[in-house]
């Protein structure tokens, strides 16, 4: 799994035999298995997440119903609200499948970036192209109706729909169970 580590990183930017075995060195690794609540809400997020394996799911629970605000699959970083300050994070982060993760911490990430400075570049990097694919989802996502936000999740993460529980789909596009149902049979009497 350091390899896959290693591999998402020289996405973004050639890396040298060194920095490799940076990477691979400062790797921590652990597997959960699905269902684990690996924060609630009133946790303190020290730890910060990328996704080897598996998949998971960020919620909060308004009036005690969960509102999926993002689901996180292979290559993607999870950085709870409030990581690093002695700040309750308000939402929870469940394992939707069995993970592997690479779990850090700001102290880990402090004592890495002060003994080897280049892989702080390499994380600048890969944070400006992460925070890019959420302003585009973003936009998409104030600009579309519900078929439209629906049409391009299944376009852009069509995997989702197979891994993920159609409820909690449902909320991650702002729609209840029984709208998504709409959306979905409309769309099939369309494309007969």
């Amino acid at each position: 799994m350091q390899r896959e580590l290693v591999k998402y990183v020289s996405k973004y930017m050639s890396l040298s035999k060194e920095l490799e075995q940076i990477i691979a060195g400062c790797s921590n690794i652990k597997s959960f298995k699905k269902g684990t609540i690996l924060l609630d809400e009133k946790s303190i997020a020290n730890d910060s997440f990328f996704v080897l394996k598996g998949c998971l799911r960020s919620f909060v629970l308004i009036d005690g119903e969960e509102k999926t605000l993002d689901i996180y699959t292979e290559e993607q970083g999870v950085v709870p609200k409030n990581y690093g300050k002695s700040i309750p994070t308000e939402h929870f982060l469940e394992c939707v499948e069995d993970c592997v993760l690479n779990v850090s911490s700001p102290e880990m990430e402090d004592a890495v970036f002060l003994k080897h400075p280049q892989f702080e570049s390499v994380c600048r990097v890969i944070g400006e192209k992460v925070m890019e694919k959420h302003q585009e989802f973003f936009f998409n996502y104030k600009m579309a109706n519900p078929e439209n936000r629906y049409l391009h999740l299944q376009q852009t993460r069509p995997d989702l729909f197979q891994r993920v529980p159609q409820y909690q789909i449902a909320s991650y596009l702002g729609l209840t169970p029984q709208s998504l149902s709409r959306i979905r049979k409309r769309l099939i009497e369309k494309s007969k």
